[in-house]
């Protein structure tokens, strides 16, 4: 597996990724933003331009974009994006990593692998401890997330984006 930032070369991947989520209702946590571009090179574009602080849009958190893709058949699994640090509404809901798993690739491990291998990304940003969260619930996602250390601390309700209770957890990065 390697968890790679996208490039044109995937173009044709981050179509059937994003199509694969939109068939199924499914939500698109930790794309930035997919669900609104149909064309992957115009998301690839913006993912870019998020990652540099001094071209991240105002207003907005830089973040870097990074696509899960199991080697064997060149295929995205997953997606996985960092925020390199919080804002009012992360620090409360949305933390510094969001993730999902196309929905065909689920059961399989690749959320905790992705995660496994997300972490040390956050170390070299300059973090170090992250908060991850996860609506209550998302046993999946729980599972993932305490797999890879995380500390549970409180749980909130979301009355901006998902109106639902957020399990809020925190992981400790080694040195």
């Amino acid at each position: 597996m390697e968890l790679i930032e996208p490039t044109i070369e995937y173009c044709q991947q981050i179509l059937t990724y994003r199509k694969e989520f939109l068939d199924c209702g499914d939500s698109m946590d930790g794309t930035g933003g997919l669900r609104a571009f149909d064309q992957p090179s115009v998301w690839i574009e913006k993912t870019n331009r998020y990652k540099d602080p001094l071209t991240v849009p105002q207003g907005k958190i830089p973040a870097t974009q990074y696509i899960f893709v199991r080697e064997e058949d060149r295929k995205i699994v997953g997606m996985i994006q960092i925020r390199h640090y919080l804002n009012a509404y992360l620090e409360k809901c949305g933390g510094h990593i969001g993730y999902s798993v196309a929905p065909s690739e689920r059961r399989k491990g690749y959320a905790v692998q992705m995660l496994k291998m997300a972490l040390p990304k956050c170390r070299e940003i300059g973090l170090d401890k992250v908060l991850i969260t996860c609506i209550k619930g998302n046993e999946g996602s729980k599972r993932t997330i305490i797999r890879n250390g995380g500390e549970y601390e409180t749980t909130v309700y979301d009355d901006e984006e998902e109106n639902a209770f957020i399990e809020r957890y925190w992981i400790a990065l080694p040195e």
